[in-house]
């Protein structure tokens, strides 16, 4: 009688179950690291913009609209002085980061007052649970504040910006 060579079907399928188990178990710590480079992200992003809104509001004596205003145009910007309308502070992938094309799961926003003489500034998780679960915002103060709700109306009310807990307490 010859002697088969190979793998018994018991033998695969014990092999199949190792790999399903250690995947059962990479997977969720995959997740979670992915969830916090993209909640980094969206802590430096909010930082860049409330600086680059701080520079702008040096230069134009008022602070940004949006953050269209803060961005580069998707070509680059021009030599010379920039206009008032694409300031070049922020990159464009910043700038446009929105529901339709956010930016490491997050969205952006910038409000300023109708006098121009505030801002507030934030991002929430595209999608909550998944590509983050903290809401981020600042203020004139260039303090980054964080809000483990998710509540997207940090981002346009100061007031209740203030009262999250700052970046690093």
């Amino acid at each position: 009688m010859k002697k088969q060579k190979g793998f018994s079907l018991i033998e695969l399928l014990i092999v199949v179950a190792i790999i399903l188990i250690i995947a059962a178990i990479a997977i969720p710590n995959l997740i979670r690291a992915r969830i916090s480079a993209n909640e980094s992200s969206a802590a430096a992003g909010v930082r860049t913009i409330a600086t680059a809104d701080i520079q702008y509001q040096t230069s134009y004596k008022s602070y940004a609209t949006s953050l269209a205003v803060l961005s580069s145009p998707q070509a680059g910007c021009a030599s010379g002085a920039p206009p008032s309308t694409q300031a070049c502070l922020i990159d464009y992938a910043l700038g446009y980061a929105t529901a339709t094309s956010p930016k490491s799961g997050y969205v952006y926003l910038a409000v300023a007052d109708s006098t121009g003489q505030s801002f507030t500034e934030g991002a929430t998780a595209a999608v909550p649970g998944r590509s983050g679960n903290k809401t981020f915002c600042a203020i004139e103060d260039g303090v980054v504040h964080y809000d483990t709700t998710g509540n997207a109306a940090a981002q346009t009310a100061s007031a209740t910006c203030v009262a999250l807990s700052p970046i690093g307490n």
